[in-house]
C-alpha cells in the first residue's frame, strides 16, 4: 500500500548527510581555535576572516580588498540589493531562476525581468530585446548547473553576455555555488574570467562543506565591495568568524579539494540514476540533462500541471516543489525541479516511479 511507503522528498536542494565531512571539520575547528581562537571569538572587520580572505585572494589571483565573506551567499544578494536597487529599478534574471533570490529582489521592490533559459543558457535574442527596453542594474545568472534547471551556459553565450554587459554598462551577478561539481564534460570560463570589470562573482561553501558553516564569498570590484562591507557592518557588525576560521583551516590543509572529489564521486551516480529512471518511467516527459550540480528539471506534457501532480503525488508519499516559485512574473505551471543529491539511487528510482504514477493519475482524471 502507498501509505506504508517511506516518504521521498524531491523538494529542497540539500547536501546528503553522508557527504558532510564531520571528522575533517573537527580537526579544522580545533586547529582554528589553536591558531586563531581569540580572533575568531572577538569582533572583527565586516569584510570577514582575514586569513580566509587572503587564501581566497591568492587562489583567485586577486587583491584582498576584492574578497568579502558573508553569512551565506544569499546575504550577498540582499546586500547588493541594498547597494544597487531603488524601488522600480530593473534587474534581469534567468527564467526560471533561484526562488529565494527572487524573494529578495522583490522585497527591494525591483522590477524583475526574466530572460528565457534554454538548455545552453539564456536566450540571447530575448536578452537583446529586453536590453532595447531596459538597462538593468545587474543580471543575476547561475551559469553552471543552474538552479532550478541544471542547465549550463555555453562558452559562446557567456562571451555574448559579457560583451553585452560591457556595451550596455550593467553588472553580471554570477552565482557559482555548483561550479566545482562537474561530473563530466568540459568546464567553461566563468563570467568573472571573461569580464572581471563587469562581474561580481559569488559562491558559498554550503554545497561543498555544509550549510552550517554559513560562509558565502563575494569576489569583484574593490569599490563595490567596500560599500557592501559597510552595509554588512551596519547589519551585523561582523560576520560569523568562528565558522570562517574553521573553513579556512579546512581549505588551507587541502581538505577542500579532497572533499570536492568525494562528493562528486557520491553525487554523479545519483544524477545518472535520475536520468536513467526518467528514461525508464517517464520517456515522454521533457527533461534537462545536466553534467553536474544538484538539480535537473522536467516539463510536464500539455494539460498536466505541477499543482495537480503535487496533489496526486501525496497519495504515493512523494513530496514535490512548486514549480511556479522559480518564475518571477507567472509561468512554471508545468515545471518541476528535481533535486537528487540527498537521495540514494534506489530512492531516486522509487521516487521517479511514484512521480510517473502521479502523472498518469492526473492524465486519467
Amino acid at each position: 500500500m502507498s501509505n506504508e511507503r517511506s516518504v521521498i522528498n524531491f523538494t529542497r536542494g540539500v547536501p546528503a548527510n553522508e557527504s558532510l565531512p564531520v571528522t575533517a571539520m573537527q580537526s579544522a575547528v580545533q586547529a582554528a581555535l589553536d591558531n586563531h581562537g581569540q580572533t575568531m571569538l572577538q569582533y572583527g572587520k565586516a569584510y570577514g576572516f582575514v586569513p580566509l580572505r587572503e587564501w581566497l585572494a591568492e587562489s583567485n589571483g586577486l587583491s584582498v580588498d576584492q574578497v568579502l565573506i558573508t553569512n551565506g551567499s544569499l546575504q550577498i544578494v540582499e546586500f547588493l540589493s541594498y547597494h544597487f536597487i531603488q524601488p522600480g529599478d530593473v534587474i534581469f534574471t534567468e527564467l526560471p531562476t533561484y526562488d529565494r533570490a527572487l524573494t529578495l529582489l522583490k522585497r527591494h521592490n525591483a522590477k524583475v525581468v526574466g530572460i528565457e533559459l534554454e538548455p545552453d543558457g539564456p536566450n540571447i535574442e530575448a536578452l537583446e530585446q529586453a536590453l532595447a527596453q531596459h538597462t538593468p542594474k545587474f543580471f543575476y545568472i547561475i551559469p553552471d548547473f543552474q538552479n532550478p534547471t541544471g542547465a549550463t551556459c555555453s562558452l559562446e553565450k557567456r562571451q555574448k553576455i559579457a560583451a553585452l554587459a560591457e556595451k550596455h554598462g550593467f553588472w553580471i551577478l554570477e552565482d557559482g555555488p555548483y561550479r566545482p561539481l562537474r561530473f563530466q564534460g568540459e568546464e567553461h570560463p566563468s563570467f568573472f574570467d571573461l569580464a572581471p570589470e563587469r562581474t561580481l562573482h559569488m559562491f558559498a561553501f554550503t554545497k561543498l562543506i555544509g550549510p552550517g558553516v554559513r560562509t558565502g564569498v563575494l569576489l569583484g570590484s574593490a569599490e563595490v565591495l567596500a560599500k557592501v562591507a559597510k552595509i554588512a557592518e551596519n547589519t551585523y557588525i561582523c560576520p560569523a568568524l568562528f565558522g570562517q576560521g574553521a573553513v579556512y583551516e579546512f581549505c588551507r590543509t587541502g581538505e577542500l579539494d579532497k572533499q570536492i572529489e568525494r562528493i562528486k564521486t557520491l553525487y554523479a551516480p545519483r544524477l545518472q540514476a535520475c536520468l536513467d529512471s526518467i528514461a525508464e518511467h517517464l520517456p515522454d516527459v521533457e527533461a534537462t540533462r545536466p553534467e553536474g550540480g544538484f538539480f535537473m528539471s522536467l516539463t510536464f506534457p500539455e494539460g498536466v500541471t505541477n499543482a495537480a501532480v503535487r496533489e496526486a503525488a501525496k497519495k504515493y508519499n512523494l513530496n514535490l516543489a512548486d514549480g511556479q516559485a522559480f518564475f518571477p512574473n507567472g509561468g512554471g505551471e508545468r515545471f518541476l525541479r528535481l533535486p537528487y543529491c540527498a537521495l540514494s539511487p534506489e530512492e531516486i528510482n522509487d521516487g521517479v516511479s511514484r512521480l510517473a504514477m502521479a502523472i498518469r493519475d492526473v492524465q486519467a482524471s
